[in-house]
C-alpha cells in the first residue's frame, strides 16, 4: 500500500501544499498520509479535498498581524496567533470541510513530541477537535509557540524526534510511498542555536527533551540518507524543491511563497504516472 510522508517547515511546505493539490486536481487518493509540523497540517487539506486552500490562507495572511507578529506573544505566548490561525481561520474565514475529511478512508497521522518523555508519538488525525490542538502540538517548536496540551499530555513539534516518520510508515504496513520534502537535494541539517538555547532553558521542567534536540540534525541526516535508499531501491519517490526554488521558514516574499507553491503543483504533475503507480 502506498504512503504519502510529509516533512514540516513553517511555510516551507506550501511547495507540499502544490504538489498535494495536483494530487487532488488528478483524483489522486492516498490511503496513508503521515507527517509533522506545517506539513501534515497542510496535508488536512489534502484529505478533505480542498486544493488551494493552503495557498489561499498563506497569500492572504502572511503579512496579517493576527496570523504571525510578535504581539501575538502578549495572549497566546507565540509568534502565531494561536486561536486566529487554528480556530477563526478553519470555523470562519476558510472554512474547514469536516465532511469529506472524515468521511474520508484515508488514514491520517500526525507526530507529535510528548515534553516529559521526549519520544515521538502518532494522532490518529481523524480525532482532531475543533480547536485543532493536535495541529497546534506538531507545530509547537519550542519559544515559537507554547507546549501544548492534550489528552493529560503536553506535546512540542513532532519534527523534534521523527522529522520524516517513513519508518512510522513502514511499520504500519506500507511498502511504496511519496516522500514529500522541504528542502532542496544536498541540503544537510547542523546543530542549530535555537537548538541549543532550547535543551538548556527546557532541560530543568522537561530533561528528556535534551537529546533529541541536541541530536535533532543527526537524526534528520540519517532520515535523509534513508529516504533516498528507498528512492533508490525503487520503494520511494521523492519530490522537493530544487537549489533555485526555495523559500525560508517565515518567508515574507510572497512571490517567492506563489512560485514554489506551482513549482511543486508541476513537479507532481511531471510525476504523476509514478505517482499512481505507487497505489496499484
Amino acid at each position: 500500500m502506498g504512503a504519502l510522508i510529509l516533512e514540516g517547515g513553517t511555510f516551507r511546505p506550501i511547495f507540499s501544499s502544490g504538489v498535494m493539490d495536483a494530487l487532488n486536481d488528478y483524483g489522486v487518493e492516498f490511503p496513508y498520509v503521515i507527517g509533522v509540523s506545517a506539513g501534515i497540517t497542510d496535508g488536512f487539506s489534502y484529505v478533505s479535498k480542498q486544493p488551494q486552500r493552503n495557498y489561499d490562507i498563506l497569500m492572504n495572511h502572511r503579512h496579517d498581524k493576527r496570523y504571525v507578529g510578535i504581539r501575538n506573544y502578549l495572549h497566546d505566548r507565540s509568534l502565531f496567533g494561536l486561536k486566529f490561525a487554528y480556530e477563526t481561520i478553519p470555523q470562519e474565514l476558510y472554512p474547514f470541510d469536516w465532511k469529506t475529511f472524515l468521511e474520508s478512508p484515508t488514514d491520517i497521522r500526525v507526530g507529535v513530541t510528548n515534553a516529559e518523555t521526549g519520544q515521538c508519538e502518532y494522532l490518529d488525525g481523524k480525532k482532531l477537535d475543533q480547536q485543532c490542538t493536535m495541529l497546534k502540538a506538531t507545530c509547537a517548536i519550542p519559544f515559537v509557540f507554547p507546549v501544548i496540551s492534550l489528552d493529560g499530555k503536553k506535546y512540542y513539534d513532532g519534527g523534534i524526534c521523527d522529522p520524516i516518520p517513513v519508518r512510522k510508515a513502514q511499520q504500519d504496513g506500507h511498502d511504496k510511498m511519496l516522500i514529500v520534502l522541504t528542502r532542496p537535494k544536498g541540503y544537510r541539517k547542523t546543530l542549530s542555536r535555537a537548538n541549543v538555547i532550547a535543551s538548556r532553558l527546557l532541560k530543568k521542567k522537561y530533561p528528556h527533551l535534551v537529546e533529541p534536540l541536541l541530536t535533532r540534525h543527526l537524526l534528520y541526516n540519517e532520515t535523509l540518507d534513508y529516504c533516498e535508499e528507498l528512492e533508490k531501491s525503487g520503494k520511494a519517490i521523492i519530490l522537493r524543491p530544487s537549489e533555485d526554488i526555495q523559500i525560508e521558514s517565515l518567508e515574507k516574499d510572497l512571490q517567492k511563497i506563489d512560485r514554489i507553491y506551482h513549482y511543486g503543483y508541476q513537479l507532481a504533475l511531471e510525476h504523476m504516472d509514478d505517482i499512481k503507480a505507487l497505489l496499484k
